[in-house]
């Protein structure tokens, strides 16, 4: 059967499902097609397991230290099996959730899996959808006037450490574990081999961290990144940076095995288990690309600053086009699509905007530039930083490790980056991200008047200190 629709929207991921919204909201007549579930991988396979499985673990963890409260508890024990079933439930829960608007929105859901055609009988331009089914019932074909792709990404393997399912995984594999091994090797420190490597060890396991380049987190502030390492080694992880591991030394028996190579040594490494996590790859292959003049580079597709591809009524977003490969891109990106596609005019994502979040203990999070970054624009800096440990609430809350940096142009006053570490950052790197949209200067900050006790005056206070008038270190 063939349908036309105003937007079709290829993946029902996070970008996907909101950018379905924001048509229905704009009375396009819109469908989504999602060959497994709706919510995609941040759903099912990311943000929300991933996060509700870090939230055990900082509950036992903090079960288990109950003492330095003054509470005592005896016999705390972790039951892994109902930790995996509290996450599913948030999961499930959220996936209702989800069905609903798309009902809500009278948006056309169809569970398949999509492929571009090229010019057909059904339409002189390419884009046309043909729905497969895995029950083998006859294809439905969709035809837009425009469209917008959304497939997102996969974990990105390394040749020779593809995963197994049993002594290699990926992230995919390692939020499905029935038992917690007795140890892990994660390859990778980026952001989310440090989730895990977090996670995984609040919950009792021996966990060594690999890491390709000079520091963990690379991509961060290189303070930040010095502090996760000291306080994630104070927790007993090992890290071990500036080391390629060589696949060909792979052994599996008894867990695996394999040597990393460091100044020219190699040294090996064993665990019950090993995690890679490299990063992510966009999934562009067999959705029709091949159909369009749609162009990619390094595995993702080329766009405009509103999402269109060199098919002018074929957008795409998220994953796929590469970038910050976050959820809330994702969905911004699609909101800029759709609204773009009815003429809005919409302001294109700005990446030094959009705030970065690491959710491992200590929590990071970040926004802007880094000062190494500021200083190769060329910008003459201030700095402004204040520790948690000045901070009454931190202390009061049990947790004072970890600071607030603020970077700022000596010149014009302007903010150029606020990266934090420390109790609840992922939740306040909010207040810096309206300050970036705003912007507002350190003096800014620091008149407005922060609640006390308050994590947050760790912010008003980092700001002060750019002028060298912090008032309580």
């Amino acid at each position: 059967m063939a349908t036309e629709y105003d937007v079709v929207i290829l993946g029902g991921g996070t970008g996907g499902y909101v950018a379905a919204i924001r048509a229905a909201q704009l009375g396009l007549k819109t469908a989504v097609v999602e060959k497994e579930k709706l919510g995609g991988t941040c759903l099912h396979k990311g943000c929300i397991p991933s996060k509700a499985l870090l939230r055990s673990a900082e509950v036992y963890r903090t079960a288990k230290e109950a003492a330095a409260f003054g509470i005592e508890t005896e016999g705390v024990s972790l039951r892994f099996d109902s930790v995996q079933k509290r996450k599913q439930g948030i999961v499930d829960r959220l996936a209702g959730g989800v069905a609903h608007l798309m009902k809500k929105g009278k948006i056309d859901v169809f569970n398949g899996y999509g492929r571009m055609l090229g010019p057909s009988i059904f339409s002189p331009l390419p884009g046309t959808v043909s729905v497969e089914y895995a029950n083998g019932e006859e294809n439905d074909m969709l035809i837009p006037k425009q469209l917008i792709i959304a497939t997102g990404s996969r974990p990105k393997m390394l040749p020779g450490l593809e995963a197994d399912g049993t002594y290699i995984l990926t992230s995919d594999e390692a939020l499905e574990l029935e038992r917690l091994p007795q140890s892990m090797m994660i390859v990778g420190g980026g952001v989310i081999g440090i989730e895990w490597a977090s996670m995984l060890n609040d919950f009792g396991v021996n966990i060594t961290v690999i890491e390709y380049a000079d520091r963990i987190l690379p991509t961060e502030d290189r303070d930040i990144s010095s502090e996760m390492e000291k306080l994630l080694t104070k927790k007993g992880i090992k890290i071990v940076t500036g080391a390629k591991v060589l696949p060909d030394t792979l052994e599996k028996a008894d867990g695996v095995s394999i040597a990393a190579e460091k100044n020219g040594k190699k040294e090996t490494y064993h665990a019950e288990q090993m995690l890679v996590s490299i990063g992510r790859q966009p999934n562009i292959e067999g959705i029709g690309l091949e159909n369009t003049d749609i162009e990619a580079e390094n595995g993702s597709i080329i766009v405009n600053e509103a999402g269109q591809t060199k098919e002018s009524h074929i957008y795409a977003i998220g994953d796929v086009v590469g970038g910050l490969q976050l959820a809330h891109v994702a969905s911004r990106e699609g909101i800029i699509a759709v609204e773009h596609m009815a003429g809005l005019n919409p302001a294109p994502l700005d990446a030094a905007l959009v705030p970065k979040c690491i959710y491992s203990n200590p929590e990071a999070a970040s926004v802007g530039l880094t000062e190494e970054e500021a200083l190769r624009k060329g910008h003459e800096l201030k700095i402004g930083k204040f520790p948690f440990m000045a901070i009454g609430k931190a202390l009061v809350y049990g947790d004072s490790d970890g600071f607030v940096k603020i970077v700022a142009d000596r010149n014009t006053d302007d903010i150029l980056g606020v990266h934090m570490i420390g109790p609840h950052v992922t939740d306040m790197i909010s207040e810096a991200g309206l300050a970036k949209v705003l912007d507002a200067t350190p003096w800014e900050i620091g008149q407005s008047i922060h609640p006390h006790p308050s994590l947050s005056e760790a912010i008003g206070e980092a700001a002060l200190a750019a002028d060298g008038n912090a008032i309580h270190f």
